[in-house]
Formats: structure tokens, C-alpha cells, sequence
């Protein structure tokens, strides 16, 4: 019997599966000597978190802690800027007013809905694509090369 990884359907249910798991809250780098964990705890984990299951997927060639290495990474992986998102597209939302705010990013999965990490609770939750038109997007990226896969 001949089997396949169904890569697209699995990609899918890692993300929906992922909501509320704390695997993706620490990322530890040496830092002049140090042992630093850059994701503060998860409170700065949104990259960690989609790079990780992007490169479990084999869709990127690497984790990443920021937005903009995952973002390079995945327009060097063959993801393009599309206009609207298909299920298992990458959302950025533009980065926040205010001290410490920062560009964010998750993943699209229908029906106007995103999964991404939470800052506050530090684990992926579902929540509106646009939290609910709070938050502007800067870019939807999509890579059609992977509903074949």
C-alpha cells in the first residue's frame, strides 16, 4: 500500500490544534554570555510560534524570533502578497502606537478568523482575522504551491 503525508491537511490541523499550547512561550539565545529568553516569557512569541509550525511543514527554511526573518524567509520560500487570505495564509498586522509595541503575525483559518499568540495569556488563541477592525493588516501572504502538497 503506497502512503502519502497529506502536508496541507496536516499544516491546517497543527494550527487549530496549537490553541492554548504553551510549547512555542520560551526561544532561549546566548546573549553575551547569557543565557536570554528572547520571546520574554511568550509575551514576544508570535514568530517563534508561526515560523515553528511553518518549518515543521517544510513551507520555510527556518524558525525565526522576529516577524521580519520570518517574513524574508517566506517570501524566499516562494509566499507572495496576496489581496485576500485562503485558509492557511500568513497575516501581519501593522505594529502598534505606544512603547513596545511591535508588528504581529498568525495564521488565517477561514471564515474571518486568525489564530496567533496572545501576548497577554502567552499561548495561540483564535480571534477575529481583524480584531475586529482594531488592528489594520500590512500584508497577507500566500503560497498556492502548498494546497497541492
Amino acid at each position: 500500500m503506497k502512503t502519502k503525508v497529506k502536508q496541507f491537511d496536516t499544516y491546517l490541523a497543527t494550527i487549530k490544534n496549537s490553541i492554548g499550547s504553551q510549547i512555542f512561550k520560551n526561544l532561549y539565545f546566548e546573549v553575551e554570555n547569557e543565557k536570554k529568553d528572547i520571546t520574554e516569557d511568550g509575551w514576544l512569541s508570535c514568530a517563534f510560534y508561526v515560523s515553528s509550525i511553518l518549518y515543521l511543514s517544510k513551507y520555510i527554511k527556518n524558525i525565526h524570533a522576529t516577524v521580519s526573518g520570518t517574513i524574508t524567509d517566506l517570501e524566499d520560500s516562494g509566499w507572495k502578497q496576496v489581496d485576500e487570505p485562503e485558509m492557511g495564509s500568513i497575516l501581519i498586522w501593522v505594529k502598534k502606537n505606544g512603547a513596545n509595541r511591535h508588528r504581529h503575525i498568525g495564521f488565517y483559518v477561514g471564515n474571518k478568523e486568525a489564530i496567533s499568540n496572545d501576548s497577554n495569556l502567552k499561548y495561540p488563541i483564535k480571534h477575529n482575522w481583524k480584531y475586529n477592525d482594531n488592528r489594520e493588516l500590512e500584508m497577507i501572504l500566500w503560497n498556492p504551491k502548498i494546497k497541492n502538497s
